[in-house]
Protein backbone atom coordinates (compact mmCIF):
# COMPACT_ATOMS: atom_id res chain seq x y z
CA UNK A 1 0.00 0.00 0.00
CA UNK A 2 1.12 3.92 -0.61
CA UNK A 3 2.96 5.27 2.36
CA UNK A 4 1.22 7.07 5.17
CA UNK A 5 2.75 10.10 7.34
CA UNK A 6 3.42 8.77 10.78
CA UNK A 7 1.12 10.98 12.24
CA UNK A 8 -1.80 9.99 10.86
CA UNK A 9 -1.21 6.13 11.49
CA UNK A 10 -1.54 7.79 15.21
CA UNK A 11 -4.84 9.45 14.76
CA UNK A 12 -6.08 6.76 12.20
CA UNK A 13 -5.02 4.20 15.25
CA UNK A 14 -7.19 6.50 17.95
CA UNK A 15 -3.91 7.26 19.56
CA UNK A 16 -4.38 11.05 19.77
CA UNK A 17 -5.56 14.10 17.36
CA UNK A 18 -2.90 14.52 13.93
CA UNK A 19 -1.76 17.85 16.12
CA UNK A 20 -1.09 16.37 19.28
CA UNK A 21 0.30 13.00 17.41
CA UNK A 22 2.72 15.51 15.85
CA UNK A 23 3.63 16.63 19.38
CA UNK A 24 4.42 13.22 20.26
CA UNK A 25 6.75 12.47 17.25
CA UNK A 26 8.58 15.85 18.08
CA UNK A 27 9.15 14.75 21.64
CA UNK A 28 10.64 11.27 20.77
CA UNK A 29 7.74 9.38 22.14
CA UNK A 30 7.23 7.61 18.98
CA UNK A 31 9.54 4.93 17.49
CA UNK A 32 9.14 2.54 14.10
CA UNK A 33 10.68 -1.09 13.75
CA UNK A 34 12.35 0.44 17.16
CA UNK A 35 14.09 3.27 16.06
CA UNK A 36 13.23 6.66 17.46
CA UNK A 37 11.57 9.24 14.72
CA UNK A 38 11.90 12.40 15.58
CA UNK A 39 11.03 14.12 12.09
CA UNK A 40 7.21 15.16 11.03
CA UNK A 41 7.64 14.04 7.48
CA UNK A 42 8.04 10.48 8.09
CA UNK A 43 6.17 7.62 6.13
CA UNK A 44 5.90 4.54 6.93
CA UNK A 45 3.29 1.46 5.67
CA UNK A 46 0.92 0.65 8.86
CA UNK A 47 0.80 -2.73 7.57
CA UNK A 48 4.15 -3.84 8.06
CA UNK A 49 6.19 -1.56 10.22
CA UNK A 50 5.16 -1.46 13.85
CA UNK A 51 4.91 1.27 15.75
CA UNK A 52 5.25 2.30 19.17
CA UNK A 53 3.81 5.13 21.38
CA UNK A 54 5.94 5.10 24.84
CA UNK A 55 7.34 1.51 24.10
CA UNK A 56 3.42 0.19 23.68
CA UNK A 57 2.16 -0.82 20.26
CA UNK A 58 -0.33 0.45 18.48
CA UNK A 59 -2.97 -1.22 16.84
CA UNK A 60 -4.43 0.15 13.53
CA UNK A 61 -8.18 1.20 13.72
CA UNK A 62 -9.70 -0.87 11.09
CA UNK A 63 -13.44 0.02 12.65
CA UNK A 64 -14.18 3.81 12.59
CA UNK A 65 -17.01 5.56 14.64
CA UNK A 66 -18.61 8.74 14.22
CA UNK A 67 -21.27 9.93 17.27
CA UNK A 68 -23.13 13.00 17.36
CA UNK A 69 -23.42 13.65 21.27
CA UNK A 70 -25.81 15.90 23.83
CA UNK A 71 -23.44 17.88 25.32
CA UNK A 72 -25.31 18.95 28.90
CA UNK A 73 -24.25 22.07 30.36
CA UNK A 74 -22.00 21.69 33.42
CA UNK A 75 -19.89 19.06 31.56
CA UNK A 76 -16.38 19.96 30.33
CA UNK A 77 -15.61 19.53 27.08
CA UNK A 78 -12.29 16.96 28.03
CA UNK A 79 -12.45 13.14 28.14
CA UNK A 80 -11.32 13.45 31.98
CA UNK A 81 -10.67 15.41 34.80
CA UNK A 82 -7.80 15.46 37.03
CA UNK A 83 -10.25 17.06 39.65
CA UNK A 84 -12.81 14.96 38.96
CA UNK A 85 -15.47 17.53 37.49
CA UNK A 86 -17.92 16.22 35.19
CA UNK A 87 -16.68 15.35 31.85
CA UNK A 88 -17.39 14.03 28.31
CA UNK A 89 -15.60 10.52 29.54
CA UNK A 90 -18.54 10.20 31.74
CA UNK A 91 -20.82 9.33 28.97
CA UNK A 92 -18.53 6.69 27.33
CA UNK A 93 -17.15 4.67 29.72
CA UNK A 94 -18.70 1.52 28.34
CA UNK A 95 -17.23 2.48 24.69
CA UNK A 96 -13.58 0.42 23.71
CA UNK A 97 -12.45 2.91 21.27
CA UNK A 98 -10.18 5.81 22.19
CA UNK A 99 -12.62 8.70 21.90
CA UNK A 100 -11.30 12.35 21.37
CA UNK A 101 -13.63 15.13 20.68
CA UNK A 102 -13.97 17.19 17.91
CA UNK A 103 -14.31 20.70 19.06
CA UNK A 104 -15.41 22.28 22.25
CA UNK A 105 -17.70 23.94 24.30
CA UNK A 106 -17.35 25.47 27.53
CA UNK A 107 -18.68 24.47 30.26
CA UNK A 108 -21.95 26.17 31.21
CA UNK A 109 -22.78 25.79 27.40
CA UNK A 110 -24.65 22.87 25.89
CA UNK A 111 -25.61 21.20 22.50
CA UNK A 112 -23.65 18.92 20.03
CA UNK A 113 -20.17 17.91 20.86
CA UNK A 114 -19.28 15.18 17.57
CA UNK A 115 -17.45 12.33 18.88
CA UNK A 116 -14.61 9.88 16.84
CA UNK A 117 -11.77 7.58 16.58
CA UNK A 118 -10.97 8.94 13.39
CA UNK A 119 -8.15 11.19 13.87
CA UNK A 120 -7.77 13.00 10.17
CA UNK A 121 -11.45 13.69 10.28
CA UNK A 122 -10.87 15.57 14.17
CA UNK A 123 -8.41 17.51 12.33
CA UNK A 124 -10.20 18.46 8.82
CA UNK A 125 -13.42 19.52 11.13
CA UNK A 126 -11.30 21.67 13.76
CA UNK A 127 -8.96 23.32 11.14
CA UNK A 128 -10.27 26.54 10.10
CA UNK A 129 -9.41 26.35 6.62
CA UNK A 130 -12.59 23.59 6.43
CA UNK A 131 -15.08 26.47 7.98
CA UNK A 132 -17.21 24.66 9.77
CA UNK A 133 -20.17 26.59 9.63
CA UNK A 134 -21.66 26.02 13.76
CA UNK A 135 -24.82 26.95 14.59
CA UNK A 136 -26.65 28.23 17.98
CA UNK A 137 -29.65 29.10 20.18
CA UNK A 138 -28.50 31.70 22.35
CA UNK A 139 -31.19 32.71 25.31
CA UNK A 140 -30.70 36.22 26.34
CA UNK A 141 -31.83 39.11 28.70
CA UNK A 142 -33.09 41.76 26.18
CA UNK A 143 -33.07 42.25 22.23
CA UNK A 144 -31.33 43.03 19.50
CA UNK A 145 -31.82 45.84 17.35
CA UNK A 146 -32.00 46.13 13.84
CA UNK A 147 -28.80 47.86 13.98
CA UNK A 148 -27.06 45.11 15.91
CA UNK A 149 -28.21 42.58 13.41
CA UNK A 150 -26.69 44.64 10.63
CA UNK A 151 -23.45 44.99 12.73
CA UNK A 152 -22.90 41.40 13.39
CA UNK A 153 -23.58 41.01 9.81
CA UNK A 154 -20.92 42.99 8.74
CA UNK A 155 -18.50 42.07 11.59
CA UNK A 156 -17.47 43.57 14.53
CA UNK A 157 -14.33 44.04 16.41
CA UNK A 158 -13.10 41.98 19.30
CA UNK A 159 -10.25 42.22 21.39
CA UNK A 160 -8.85 39.42 19.31
CA UNK A 161 -10.20 40.11 15.89
CA UNK A 162 -13.44 40.68 13.73
CA UNK A 163 -16.42 38.32 15.07
CA UNK A 164 -18.95 38.23 12.14
CA UNK A 165 -22.24 36.42 12.00
CA UNK A 166 -23.03 34.58 8.90
CA UNK A 167 -26.88 34.39 9.78
CA UNK A 168 -28.20 35.74 12.79
CA UNK A 169 -32.45 36.45 13.59
CA UNK A 170 -34.28 36.17 16.67
CA UNK A 171 -36.69 33.09 16.61
CA UNK A 172 -38.61 34.14 20.01
CA UNK A 173 -38.86 37.13 21.60
CA UNK A 174 -40.87 36.34 25.10
CA UNK A 175 -40.80 39.99 25.79
CA UNK A 176 -39.01 43.32 25.47
CA UNK A 177 -36.04 41.87 28.36
CA UNK A 178 -35.77 38.11 27.26
CA UNK A 179 -35.66 36.55 23.72
CA UNK A 180 -33.83 33.94 22.13
CA UNK A 181 -31.70 34.25 18.83
CA UNK A 182 -29.99 31.88 16.52
CA UNK A 183 -26.76 32.61 15.16
CA UNK A 184 -24.43 30.79 12.28
CA UNK A 185 -20.20 31.11 12.38
CA UNK A 186 -17.57 29.42 11.08
CA UNK A 187 -15.25 30.22 14.25
CA UNK A 188 -14.21 28.21 16.93
CA UNK A 189 -12.36 31.27 18.85
CA UNK A 190 -12.77 30.91 22.76
CA UNK A 191 -16.59 32.09 23.93
CA UNK A 192 -16.90 33.54 20.66
CA UNK A 193 -20.46 33.49 21.09
CA UNK A 194 -20.83 34.65 24.21
CA UNK A 195 -17.96 37.83 23.59
CA UNK A 196 -20.09 38.94 20.67
CA UNK A 197 -22.85 39.14 22.90
CA UNK A 198 -20.88 40.86 25.74
CA UNK A 199 -19.87 43.09 23.37
CA UNK A 200 -23.17 44.49 23.65
CA UNK A 201 -23.21 44.19 27.85
CA UNK A 202 -26.40 41.61 26.96
CA UNK A 203 -26.45 39.00 29.41
CA UNK A 204 -26.23 35.21 27.92
CA UNK A 205 -29.04 32.59 30.51
CA UNK A 206 -28.41 29.75 27.90
CA UNK A 207 -26.52 28.85 25.03
CA UNK A 208 -26.96 25.14 22.75
CA UNK A 209 -24.94 24.68 19.67
CA UNK A 210 -27.72 22.83 17.28
CA UNK A 211 -25.27 22.24 14.32
CA UNK A 212 -21.82 21.15 13.21
CA UNK A 213 -21.63 21.64 10.04
CA UNK A 214 -24.04 19.73 8.13
CA UNK A 215 -24.58 17.48 11.10
CA UNK A 216 -27.52 18.79 13.71
CA UNK A 217 -28.36 17.69 17.41
CA UNK A 218 -31.83 17.18 16.29
CA UNK A 219 -33.84 15.26 19.26
CA UNK A 220 -30.78 13.52 20.41
CA UNK A 221 -31.91 13.94 23.92
CA UNK A 222 -29.70 15.55 26.65
CA UNK A 223 -26.87 13.56 27.97
CA UNK A 224 -27.26 10.78 25.32
CA UNK A 225 -25.57 10.07 21.89
CA UNK A 226 -26.26 8.41 18.46
CA UNK A 227 -24.24 7.04 15.63
CA UNK A 228 -24.00 9.87 12.48
CA UNK A 229 -26.12 7.95 9.73
CA UNK A 230 -24.75 7.10 6.06
CA UNK A 231 -26.20 10.18 4.93
CA UNK A 232 -25.18 12.74 7.59
CA UNK A 233 -21.50 10.86 6.79
CA UNK A 234 -21.51 11.30 3.28
CA UNK A 235 -22.61 14.98 3.76
CA UNK A 236 -19.74 15.50 6.60
CA UNK A 237 -16.76 13.78 4.24
CA UNK A 238 -18.03 15.95 1.26
CA UNK A 239 -17.47 19.10 3.57
CA UNK A 240 -14.50 18.00 4.62
CA UNK A 241 -13.39 16.92 1.49
CA UNK A 242 -12.41 13.38 2.69
CA UNK A 243 -12.28 9.99 0.26
CA UNK A 244 -14.81 7.25 1.39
Amino acid sequence: MALIRLQKVLADAGVASRRASEQLILEGRVSVDGVQILELGTKIDPEISKVEVDGEAIRSNKSKVYLAFHKPAGVLSTMSDPDNRPSLGDYFKERNERLFHVGRLDRESEGLILLTNDGDLAHRATHPSYGMVKKYLVEIEGVLTKEQFTELGKGIQLEDGLARALEIKTVREINPKHSWVEISIHEGRYHIVRRIFEHYEIPVLRLVRTDFGPIALAETGVGRYRNLNEVEMTKLFKVLKINQ
